[in-house]
């Protein structure tokens, strides 16, 4: 199943070469996005944004931990090491593509953003979807490597949002590092919040 699901999609790319060039942008240039995103959010200065990028680290970090794990519990090589005529679209190192760890960043921060967001954050559960899709699209993941990157990635960041913004350690050295960056980068007070 894992393989017949594999195929479908990965051969997708071999019939609508039209679209292969914006789903080797989505598999390979959105971490760049993605970085971004999560610096705008952090330099907003808003509370509540830099608590969701601590929580969003927090579970991308334990998520690759529970990865590592499961890596050494199952592991398989990437699609085009293991299989014959895959649409390969990118260059990738040969090694245990299980779970994925493309998967697993995205779907962290991805779902972080969304509890936090709400509704608002619709836009990033849809990115980390089209992530994981082109992943298999460009033939460098099996379905499976992305559903359990996802999985662990989504059930730790429900635990990861329940617990760590309640931690005082959390909000104290946030409260520390606000103080000494008003000291470099003063607010303007008409643009302070508190």
């Amino acid at each position: 199943m894992n393989e017949n699901l594999f195929r479908l999609i990965n051969d997708l790319g071999k019939q609508y070469t039209i679209v292969n060039p914006a789903v080797v942008f989505i598999a390979e240039y959105t971490v760049i996005f993605l970085a971004v995103a999560v610096l705008i959010f952090w330099c907003t200065r808003v509370n509540q944004n830099r608590i969701m990028v601590i929580c969003g680290s927090f579970t991308f970090v334990i998520a690759e931990i529970f990865g590592k794990i499961a890596g050494k519990l199952h592991s398989n090589h990437q699609p085009f090491a293991e299989l014959s005529n895959v649409n390969q679209l990118i260059e990738k190192a040969v090694d245990n593509s299980f779970p994925s760890d493309h998967t697993i960043l995205f779907f962290s921060f991805c779902m972080t953003f969304w509890l936090f967001r709400g509704g608002k954050g619709a836009f990033w559960i849809l990115l980390a979807l089209l992530v994981g899709i082109s992943r298999i699209w460009v033939g460098v993941h099996y379905p499976a490597d992305i559903l359990v990157g996802a999985i662990i990635s989504i059930v730790t960041a429900f635990m990861v949002f329940r617990v760590v913004p309640k931690l005082s350690i959390v909000q104290k050295s946030l409260g520390i590092y606000e103080k000494g960056e008003s000291y470099i980068l003063p607010l303007k007070k008409d643009n302070y919040h508190g």
